[in-house]
């Protein structure tokens, strides 16, 4: 293992190592010994990890008793790979397309449905907001 051990959760140094079954981040208090924290966790394939013979964990952030597990020091994802996802999706389907600004004045995500009941509402009333 090469680098820093960071927090999956929140990104804070972890010293204390190897992993203890029941290890806690000292700043989150998140579990560490989980998948989301193992060289195996990956999203694309079946079951989120890669380890042919594992036994499959429901939930990949809670302390899980698996053998296979070798933490990665590169689990945390933050904001900034969010934010570069997103700015990916704004980039390939045209930009802010589902947010609106509210009285605040704040970009808020509107769902399908209230798009979808919005089309449907101009296009079934007679000229006038709210007649349906």
């Amino acid at each position: 293992m090469t680098g820093t051990l960071v927090c999956w959760k929140c990104g804070a140094p972890i010293s204390d190592q190897p992993l203890a079954r029941t290890a806690e981040c000292p700043s989150c208090r998140a579990d560490l010994h989980v998948c989301r924290m193992c060289e195996y966790y990956d999203t694309r394939v079946s079951s989120s990890c890669r380890e042919p013979v594992a036994d499959e964990v429901g939930d990949k952030g809670r302390a899980n008793f698996c053998g296979y597990f070798a933490a990665v020091p590169d689990a945390y994802r933050g904001r900034d790979a969010e934010a570069a996802v997103r700015a990916g999706l704004d980039a390939l389907f045209g930009g802010d397309a589902g947010k609106v600004s509210d009285d605040n004045d704040k970009a808020v995500s509107r769902s399908e449905a209230d798009i979808a009941k919005e089309q449907l509402e101009q296009l079934f009333s007679s000229g006038k907001k709210g007649d349906i």
